[in-house]
């Protein structure tokens, strides 16, 4: 079970690592009177910092060496 939990922890980390986030669109309304709807897509920006994903690289492969076979 733990290495399981290990192996995941690594490749979530190494792949944080590499995308540092992403960004998705959303459709806002700006006006909505009655009848008289009027919306806009705004893009939104999902960002994590790298340090994260090597604290979850190194804390998977930490997990896995320590792990009971």
């Amino acid at each position: 079970m733990n290495r399981t939990i290990g192996i995941v922890l690594i490749i979530v980390g190494a792949v944080m690592l590499i995308w540092t986030g992403f960004t998705y669109t959303k459709k806002e309304k700006i006006v909505d009177a009655g009848p008289i709807q009027i919306s806009a897509d705004r893009q939104k920006n999902v960002n994590w910092p790298p340090y994260l994903g090597g604290i979850l690289l190194v804390g998977g492969i930490v997990i896995v060496v320590t792990a009971k076979k």
